[in-house]
């Protein structure tokens, strides 16, 4: 059957993308494509987001950056434009996904988005995208009173089908794999203050508004890059590693308004006050423009946390 998605998907790109044709960028519409965009792909399965940045290179190249369903931002290494469809058109090999087949993209502007199709492993899926906001704050937040979201219960939180966390001791544990705790509550701008462990080759994440994971990881020694403790995941690097060993305690402050974060992890400010591009991979949802949850993953490598406390923003 696999043989037959990979002939069919042959034979459609050479359809709509013949051999002869020179790939150009068109002069007309460059501006209508260049930007940040929030995707949404649609499949039988239901949706999911992704991101993708398309920049100006030169007079005519475009190049850019993609996010998808899971992994880091990535880097594109040209956009090109068919004359014969009038659509715009890149390729990127896959990341964690053991397929064979680049992952193929088209798409068009239109109404103000972006509308498109992405081609993985022989499936095809449609997609539309709107311009990411830029979330300007014109003066600092003002801050209301901390959140405790520790209970014995759990009550503050949305409980998974596939739910490894439990409180045992005043602490909240995850030791095997399983689904993802989400808060019940959305936040707009707030401070977090996390207390937190993991043993040895562990990893795990907390994702800022269930859209940008700040990387929890055991990474200790290691050099610093934005997928290691601490990172804003494939998209912003630490000044420095400063994790403790595995099974040690260890703090992290995360304070975010509009899209710019701070990051101080075990009394060190490792990310100051930088905005965060888009959205990492396993996002929630592209809306950037809304209030979004706390998500700490579970589906990665167990951790502990004793103690997780939200101060939100009043205005």
């Amino acid at each position: 059957m696999k043989v037959f998605k990979h002939l069919f998907l042959f034979l459609w790109i050479a359809v709509i993308l013949p051999a002869n044709l020179p790939a150009q960028t068109s002069p007309d519409d460059t501006g209508l494509v260049t930007g940040r965009w929030n995707i949404t792909v649609q499949t039988e399965g239901g949706e999911y987001p992704s991101w993708l940045e398309v920049n100006q290179s030169g007079f005519t190249r475009l190049t850019g950056y993609y996010v998808g369903r899971e992994g880091s931002a990535r880097p594109v290494s040209e956009i090109k434009f068919s004359g014969a469809t009038g659509r715009y058109y890149f390729s990127i090999p896959p990341q964690w996904k053991h397929i064979d087949d680049d992952l193929y993209f088209e798409f068009s502007p239109g109404d103000g988005g972006l509308a498109g199709i992405r081609v993985q492993d022989g499936d095809t899926a449609s997609w539309t995208a709107v311009r990411a906001p830029d979330l300007r704050r014109d003066s600092p937040p003002v801050w209301g009173e901390p959140v405790d979201l520790l209970d014995e219960t759990l009550s503050q939180w949305i409980i998974p089908e596939n739910n490894r966390f439990r409180m045992a001791g005043g602490i909240l544990v995850n030791e095997d794999v399983g689904g993802n705790l989400i808060t019940k509550e959305t936040f707009d701008d707030f401070k977090l203050y996390t207390e937190f462990r993991y043993p040895e080759g562990s990893n795990s994440g907390i994702y800022l508004r269930g859209r940008y994971e700040v990387q929890i990881m055991d990474n200790y020694g290691e050099d610093p890059s934005s997928v290691i403790i601490g990172g804003v995941y494939g998209f912003i690097e630490p000044s420095e590693n400063a994790a403790k060993k595995a099974g040690e305690w260890q703090t992290m402050h995360i304070i975010l308004a509009g899209r710019h974060v701070t990051v101080v992890l075990n009394g060190i400010e490792i990310i100051s006050n930088r905005p965060i591009p888009g959205i990492t991979g396993g996002a929630l949802d592209g809306n950037e423009g809304l209030p979004g949850p706390i998500m700490l993953q579970g589906d990665h490598g167990p951790v502990e946390f004793r103690k997780i406390v939200i101060t939100p923003a009043v205005r």
